[in-house]
């Protein structure tokens, strides 16, 4: 139960005054709930006649307080049964212990809406706190992960720590404090026999406590499973084109079929165990109960310990009382187990590393002034292999650099670099004259527009898709940016203009569509820095003309990187740098690298062919 512990400091807190109250009333609810049965036991005496009536119960006496309060609860059943008679008193009294009843049901709910506000509370903190760790952590966390298994950690996992350890809260708070009241309650009246009962609790709580530990690794198991099936549902839905032109359907619902069988044998052996809980402790309850039945009776019998039948009736359905409470911690402490391995896969989200930090003392950057310089650049996705070897390049404010070469040549590592998407490995990169690891994170990107070859929308109007990122754009704004990407005409053709749906991803549009409401989003934020990354490579003929008509626009007074497979389009670029195994093999204009006869004049004659 330590994780538990640390996992209420972490989630909790913040609801500490509900807390407090969800306990101070919870208290009284035990409090009153004891009164109801105690109440009964002077009664039973004096109705039995093992109790003599008090006419006179004496002043009554702090220092005997107990003493005092029996006398004059005695003395007043005694006026009642005078007065009313025996069974009207008896009718009396049950009144009363309704009463108190009353009190102790009306405390338990206030104490349970408390902890309404908290279970739920805490369930939408979690949820925040991994959606902001989701943002903030950097690309290459993602490259290690998949997608369906994030959002099962999202959903799933949290609805999992929802149903077994925030729903259990009422009983974490409630049963410690019902069987401490009543153990003190046990105590006053019979001190032999609660430790008796006291010796047995250990031995039950021994035996629940090993399946609780076998449901945690279970449980682990499933909603790792799960992770499982999530992800494989995520990339059937992506690549569902795929699926249907290769015929694989049968082969892609086998393989969902074998994750979703071993989900199932994993969940029947996760619930046979959890459903052991109810019966074990009934049947340990039980015979509790009996062993406490046959020791009273002894205690009784024997006249040992000053106990009375009237207060052994009264013992006994303060056991009975406790019971249903220990049962419902032993039934908490299955939910905690099996809701803290979904807890240890949200952690996984929650204490990851970022790899990406940033200075503690970072310089703002609010204008680009000069240059971008790569100094002797070292980068690899993994310690065995470098994608970028010792590269070295200048890029002048207001200059375009094109990157070409073959697929896996570094050109997209080379950029993603600069908005420290990932870190250099050794070498630095610069803008004016400033590691950019020394300015702040936001700052640095917020100099630099991107437009890549698979357009990034969301399933958002037109309008909100070309205002992402910028506060407070105007409708003027956003159209005007729209025409300098050639995208306002088929805009006021879609069915509700700017305010048009696009659907999941641009779904809605055509590929030369999506990419002109990309390059539109990025006319819009007016970056001084541009990366274009293969932005026409995926178009037809008409639709690469608009685009790359845009794109024209859009990188006039520009600092422009350009990633491109047509070596057409990048003709006036004012230094091309050619990318070989991970270096820069060679650099300069279209016709002096034409000159040279090298690596890019065999990549141009191939396509002029």
């Amino acid at each position: 139960m330590k994780s538990l512990v640390t996992l209420l400091k972490r989630f909790c807190l913040p609801y500490k005054g509900r807390m407090v109250k969800s306990i101070f009333f919870n208290l009284l609810s035990a409090l009153f709930g004891t009164l109801s049965i105690v109440m009964l036991i002077p009664i039973l005496g004096i109705l039995f006649g093992t109790n003599e009536m008090v006419n006179d119960p004496g002043t009554f006496e702090m220092s005997h307080i107990t003493t005092s309060l029996k006398n004059h609860l005695a003395y007043w059943i005694t006026c009642c049964i005078n007065r009313f008679g025996g069974t009207n008193t008896l009718l009396i009294i049950g009144g009363i212990a309704v009463f108190t009843t009353a009190l102790k049901t009306g405390f338990m709910f206030l104490a349970s809406r408390e902890l309404i506000h908290i279970r739920n509370g805490v369930v939408r903190d979690i949820r925040r706190r991994i959606y902001k760790k989701i943002l903030a952590l950097p690309i290459p966390f993602f490259s290690e992960e998949r997608k369906g298994d994030m959002i099962a950690r999202m959903t799933t996992d949290v609805q999992e720590v929802e149903a077994s350890i925030m729903s259990s809260l009422d009983m974490l708070f409630q049963s410690p404090i019902l069987i401490i009241v009543y153990l003190s309650a046990m105590l006053y009246i019979s001190w032999p026999l609660t430790l008796f009962a006291l010796v047995m609790l250990p031995v039950m709580g021994l035996l629940i406590g090993r399946v609780g530990k076998s449901l945690k690794r279970k449980s682990m198991e499933g909603q790792n499973k799960m992770g499982d099936i999530l992800a494989n549902t995520e990339e059937t839905l992506s690549g569902l084109r795929i699926i249907k032109a290769f015929n694989a359907e049968s082969r892609i619902s086998k393989r969902f079929d074998g994750e979703v069988e071993a989900y199932r044998k994993i969940q029947n052996r996760l619930m046979i165990r959890r459903s052991l809980a109810h019966p074990m402790s009934e049947f340990l309850g039980t015979g509790v109960i009996v062993l406490v039945l046959w020791f009273g009776g002894l205690l009784i019998l024997n006249q040992v310990g000053g106990l009375a039948a009237e207060a052994f009736i009264g013992y006994i359905a303060m056991f009975y009382s406790i019971i249903n409470p220990a049962k419902n911690l032993s039934q908490a402490y299955y939910n905690v187990e099996k809701g803290m391995a979904a807890m240890d896969r949200i952690d996984l989200i929650l204490n990851a590393d970022n790899s990406i930090k940033e200075a503690p003392n970072a310089l703002e950057l609010k204008q680009f002034t000069n240059a971008i310089e790569y100094r002797d650049v070292t980068f690899g996705y993994t310690d065995e292999r470098d994608v970028l070897k010792s590269v070295s390049v200048t890029i002048p404010k207001g200059k375009t650099v094109a990157l070409v070469g073959q697929s896996g040549s570094g050109k997209s590592t080379f950029v993603d670099l600069l908005p420290r998407f990932y870190d250099v490995k050794s070498g630095s990169i610069s803008v004016d004259g400033q590691d950019i690891r020394n300015y702040k994170i936001h700052d640095l990107r917020e100099l630099i527009g991107n437009v890549n070859q698979d357009p990034i929308l969301f399933n958002d109007t037109i309008f909100n898709n070309i205002a992402f990122g910028v506060e407070n754009a105007t409708q003027e704004q956003v159209e005007a940016a729209a025409r300098i990407a050639n995208a306002h005409d088929f805009i006021l053709q879609s069915e509700n203009g700017y305010n048009t749906i696009i659907g999941d991803r641009g779904s809605k549009l055509s590929g030369g569509q999506r990419q002109r409401l990309s390059i539109a989003r990025a006319v819009l934020k007016n970056p001084p820095l541009m990366i274009l990354d293969e932005a026409t490579s995926a178009l037809d003929t008409e639709s690469e003309k608009l685009v790359q008509d845009a794109l024209d626009k859009l990188m006039q007074n520009r600092t422009s990187l350009v990633i491109a497979h047509r070596l057409s389009t990048i003709k006036n670029a004012d230094m091309i740098c050619v990318f070989h195994e991970g270096e820069i093999v060679e650099r300069g204009t279209h016709e002096e690298l034409l000159a040279q006869n090298g690596i890019y004049t065999k990549l141009y004659q191939m396509q002029n062919f």
